[in-house]
């Protein structure tokens, strides 16, 4: 059974910083793409970044570009999300995301395969 747990969320100041983490189980996850996606109160679950299992080739949304940087450690099967300089229209559930297709991700057309729970991350002004 494939897991993916996220942890790192919280309340913040605008300005500040955060480091989300996904710690992946029940899958090889040296062959998946990871993917960071958001969605706020109301809104549509949006894609925030992807890094690619192969090349370790990251992709940003334009609001997380200079902001955030996506990571993966493969021997601990976790990815990680660094957010800087935090603004409170970043407020949203985020979620981890795996698919075998770093494209699925980028392209955010269809669903990843695998979802985790999501984390909460609150940015007050």
């Amino acid at each position: 059974q494939v897991q993916l747990v996220e942890s790192g969320g919280g309340l913040v100041q605008a300005g500040g910083s955060l480091r989300l983490s996904c710690a992946a189980s029940g899958l090889t996850f040296s062959t998946y793409s990871m993917g960071w996606f958001r969605q706020a109160p109301g809104k549509e679950r949006d894609f925030v970044a992807a890094v690619a299992w192969s090349t370790g080739r990251t992709f940003y949304t334009d609001s997380a570009k200079g902001r955030f940087i996506i990571s993966r450690d493969n021997a601990k099967k976790t990815v990680y999300l660094e957010m800087n300089s935090l603004k409170p229209e970043d407020t949203a559930v985020y979620y981890c995301a795996a698919d075998v297709d770093y494209m699925t991700l980028v392209r955010s057309t269809t669903p990843p395969r695998y979802w985790g729970q999501g984390t909460q991350v609150t940015v007050s002004s």
